[in-house]
């Protein structure tokens, strides 16, 4: 369901893109290790984002070329019968990443690097530079490319086109007010969505310090170029373990679709032993509330992984005792809705171990207004990272009925809630099982539940190799 190549690395989602009856992703891939380096296109193809085809290796690094040190994030675009896909040109002896492009007219099996970088130079008092996204408006092209500015905001910067070969430079089209040595330094991926005279900017942010943050988006509007926020930035995904997202508008309706990179919580050493790292989220359907707030929920067409329905209970929990709910398989999708009692926290448990010594906890608080997910239990293996993280939850006030949708693959968790806001975590259960559900509540009086959960399909995820050579070190 989580599209990842069955070996080795992945991170960012790239050139999400509708062409010739297909939604295409493409991911930042090496293929030789489960580590950042040796950075490729890989790329999947789908009819109808449940079958999933792996294509050959889309971009691979030319030796001795502009992107000798690896073929960096970017998008790509369905124009006249061909893709071009816009991606950063790496090289470990510039400090920036210039724009240049590929080409493909036979569906994304075979591409064509242009012979010269597209935008070779980054604008004057630039510090970083890199991430192209290109989208279409109003008959024309345009591009923002994440930076970092010399007096110390970070930028998107923003360039317009009428034939997606003739750049011109506009200038910043939004920059952090943050002053010289506060606050993030540079923004990456950066990613536009319009809901009518709206927009949404969605960026990366990233510090010399730690490298990847985390992902903020800033809603508002733009004007000549120029995009001016109507509200403070929040976070896109409350979660620990989700960043630069990619967006892709569905071809024939007013729908934005969404892909994060969940990356790994866990030592290196065992990513290394596991033989992979790194995952994509599934993906997310984007709207604008009328209040301005980011909306997220799993794309509609993942109902069709459901498969049997395990179990469905309705009735309450004290603080006596845990309420057994049953079993589930290791991906399962649940919803929820929740009563919690005014004196404690309410919730759920999946337990993976028999002896109830491994769980991840999901509970609401009626006092903080959160919703909080707990993995500091989650595996029995010291190498995995645990913590305790929460998203707003307004509604989960006493006697407010709360509603959360659960996705659960293996290691990963997208909790989503009835408002649109999602926590994405990873988690690395080790025990023999079986994982099951618990109701479960602190306060003194009751919790109210109605829990149903369907064990999932794996669809048509195919994980042929995407390249000779796969699994062996480099």
């Amino acid at each position: 369901m989580h599209l990842r190549p069955p070996r080795n690395w992945i991170n960012d989602p790239n050139g999400l893109v509708f062409h010739d009856g297909h939604y295409h992703v493409f991911f930042q891939y090496n293929p030789y290790a489960p580590r950042h380096s040796n950075v490729h296109w890989g790329h999947y193809r789908s009819p109808d984002l449940i079958n999933w085809e792996p294509l050959p290796v889309a971009l691979a690094p030319t030796p001795g070329g502009y992107d000798a040190d690896g073929c960096f994030s970017g998008n790509a675009v369905s124009d006249d019968g061909r893709m071009v896909a816009f991606y950063s040109a790496h090289r470990t002896d510039r400090w920036w990443q210039p724009v240049t492009t590929a080409e493909s007219y036979d569906g994304g099996i075979t591409w064509t690097k242009r012979p010269e970088l597209l935008i070779p130079e980054p604008p004057a008092d630039t510090t970083m530079y890199r991430d192209p996204y290109v989208w279409q408006q109003d008959d024309r092209w345009r591009m923002l490319v994440g930076s970092a500015l010399a007096d110390g905001r970070a930028a998107a910067q923003l360039y317009e086109s009428d034939d997606l070969e003739h750049w011109e430079y506009r200038g910043p089209f939004h920059a952090s007010d943050a002053a010289a040595g506060s606050g993030p330094v540079g923004w990456e991926c950066p990613q536009y969505a319009t809901f009518g005279d709206s927009g949404v900017l969605i960026i990366s942010d990233w510090t010399p310090q730690g490298g990847p943050s985390h992902t903020t988006v800033h809603t508002g509007r733009e004007q000549d170029g120029r995009f001016t926020a109507t509200a403070a930035p929040v976070p896109l995904d409350h979660g620990p373990d989700f960043y630069a997202p990619a967006l892709l508008r569905a071809p024939g309706e007013d729908r934005w679709l969404l892909w994060g990179w969940a990356w790994e919580a866990r030592d290196d050493a065992w990513a290394h032993e596991a033989g992979w790292a790194g995952t994509l989220t599934l993906p997310r359907e984007v709207t604008l509330a009328a209040d301005g707030t980011v909306v997220q929920r799993p794309a509609r067409e993942l109902l069709a992984l459901r498969g049997e329905r395990v179990l469905h209970r309705t009735g309450h929990v004290t603080q006596s005792g845990a309420t057994e709910l049953g079993q589930v398989s290791r991906s399962f999708d649940l919803t929820a809705v929740l009563t919690p009692d005014s004196t404690g926290t309410s919730g759920l448990r999946l337990v993976t171990a028999a002896d109830d010594t491994e769980y991840l906890d999901i509970s609401l608080d009626p006092t903080t207004g959160q919703l909080t997910v707990d993995r500091s239990h989650a595996s029995l293996d010291a190498r995995a990272r645990g913590g305790s993280y929460a998203v707003p939850c307004p509604a989960a006030t006493p006697g407010t009925p709360v509603e959360l949708r659960v996705i659960v693959d293996r290691s990963i968790a997208e909790v989503y809630l009835g408002d649109g806001q999602v926590l994405t975590l990873r988690f690395y259960p080790i025990a023999e099982g079986p994982w099951r559900l618990q109701a479960r509540t602190t306060g003194t009086g009751r919790s109210d539940f109605t829990v149903e959960a369907w064990n999932l399909t794996p669809g048509g995820i195919r994980q042929e190799p995407l390249l000779a050579g796969q699994g062996q070190d480099a």
